[in-house]
């Protein structure tokens, strides 16, 4: 993959369940909300699947839009293909770019492909139709040895992004065959050579499982290969863990840290608290708010695009349902504080800037540094919410705080801990 692609670490991402995110449910609904959005410092707004869903085995009272019947139309509960082209250029109004959430390893079990092309699908050992995860017993895989399925997706693909669509974020991609994606970006960028890839690549244990069964399954870095952007499940479960008081804090630092070492140069994580896959961070945390400012300000300083789920910035503790209808809730309003961390991510220091991690003496606290020959940004964020000292890198001073009111004092080249999420600029 070319170093194209760096500024990709300055992006804010905000991922929209379409049913969910408003009591209609539909693309002309979101329209009237993109205003809002934007004004959080938002840059791509990431659609989940919007495309019809499976009836056969559905999983709920809707069923989930990862069960897909029809690539090339739209769920009409969300609106129609018309609709679907005017919420794309009103993105595109407000100098937004809009991904969508493509799912090629599997269909629903009443899809299109399948009625129509038997052959391109996967059968298991008594040659039923079959899916190679047991509890996605809604949908059924595809087989990628069958090259005119290669075709019928990548075309798939271009004409959204003839369109106008900027990106694709694809669903569980290290399932699908590496060669399959390399294929899919040449078809694309004869239309848009700018389309930015995400790869929602898999958790380390979930990809030993596969292979396990005797399964291919990209790992992360292979996947690196073919996509601009990865998820960051290699280090989620460490930030999991932690929450459940299960491992201690510098585990997940270890393994942001890691990831420098591990990864191309040009890498991309995409960084978030939470998606419509895990957990909200405020149900986590129990609602505590001096909590949700510290990590929301921590995923913003980290390496990588920060992704926002939509209900974040109102704190909501309730994780729409995949498979209902049930619009977020609304328990507090951090808009203003998210707004302000995005400003502070679009500075170049975010996306080519040496990142540093450090590992204070007090377990439980974030301090991590970006610096470039222009300036040295200092994050600090008390995410267990402790007390005592951590020693940092400063003369001694009284230092302004870019997220909040009080200046930030240094004794002996300590901190000592509050609350408050810090970000400390020192210019050159």
């Amino acid at each position: 993959m070319k170093n194209t692609k760096i500024s990709q670490r300055n992006l804010v991402i905000y991922q929209v369940f379409v049913r969910n995110h408003t009591l209609e449910g539909t693309f002309k609904a979101l329209i009237r909300d993109l205003d809002r959005i934007k004004s959080l410092g938002v840059d791509v707004v990431y659609l989940l699947p919007v495309h019809p869903i499976g009836t056969k085995n559905r999983k709920g009272t809707l069923g989930s839009p990862y069960s897909i019947q029809d690539y090339r139309l739209m769920n009409p509960e969300l609106g129609s293909m018309s609709d679907f082209q005017t919420l794309i250029d009103e993105v595109h109004n407000r100098k937004m770019k809009i991904m969508m959430d493509e799912v090629f390893n599997h269909t629903s079990r009443d899809s299109r492909l399948l009625k129509e092309h038997p052959e391109w699908f996967y059968k298991n050992s008594k040659g039923e139709f079959a899916n190679r995860v047991g509890e996605w017993w809604d949908v059924t895989d595809f087989d990628y040895s069958n090259k005119d399925l290669w075709v019928e997706l990548a075309d798939t693909l271009k004409d959204y992004a003839k369109m106008g669509v900027d990106g694709f974020r694809m669903d569980v991609a290290s399932l699908v065959p590496l060669d399959f994606w390399f294929y899919a970006r040449k078809v694309v960028s004869k239309v848009n050579k700018n389309v930015i890839w995400l790869s929602e690549s898999v958790h380390g244990s979930f990809a030993k499982y596969i292979r396990d069964q005797g399964f291919s399954c990209s790992s992360e870095s292979e996947i690196y290969q073919a996509f601009d952007m990865a998820y960051d499940y290699d280090a989620y479960p460490y930030y999991e863990a932690y929450l459940k008081g299960e491992r201690p804090f510098k585990e997940y630092l270890e393994a942001i840290a890691r990831q420098d070492e591990i990864y191309p140069q040009n890498y991309v994580k995409m960084k978030n608290l939470e998606n419509h896959d895990c957990p909200r961070i405020a149900d986590s945390v129990n609602n505590n708010m001096d909590k949700i400012l510290n990590w929301t300000g921590f995923i913003f300083f980290q390496k990588g695009s920060t992704m926002l789920y939509a209900g974040e910035e109102y704190c909501s503790n309730i994780r729409p349902d995949l498979f209902e209808k049930n619009v977020f809730n609304r328990t507090d309003d951090i808009q203003k504080f998210i707004t302000k961390l995005a400003k502070l991510k679009k500075r170049n220091v975010f996306s080519s800037g040496i990142y540093t991690v450090h590992y204070p003496e007090v377990d439980g606290v974030a301090y991590q540094t970006f610096e470039n020959d222009k300036e040295l940004l200092i994050g600090i964020f008390n995410v267990g919410l402790n007390s005592g000292k951590i020693k940092v890198e400063l003369e001694d001073g009284a230092y302004k705080n870019i997220l909040g009111s009080k200046k930030v004092k240094v004794v002996n080249k300590e901190i000592t801990l509050s609350n408050q999420p810090i970000v400390l600029q020192i210019k050159k």
